[in-house]
C-alpha cells in the first residue's frame, strides 16, 4: 500500500516540477513532495 502511494505521490510531484517555469517554484513542489513521502512513511 505504501508503494502504491509512493508512486502516485512521485508521479504527482514530476506533473508538478514538470509544470513549473521557475526554479524556486520546482524547489516548492519538490519540498512538498518530500513532505507528502515522510506522511506516508509514518503512516
Amino acid at each position: 500500500m505504501i508503494r502504491r502511494h509512493l508512486g502516485l505521490v512521485l508521479i504527482a510531484a514530476s506533473l508538478a516540477v514538470g509544470a513549473c517555469n521557475t526554479v524556486s517554484g520546482a524547489g516548492k513542489d519538490l519540498q512538498s513532495a518530500s513532505n507528502e513521502v515522510k506522511e506516508e512513511i509514518k503512516d
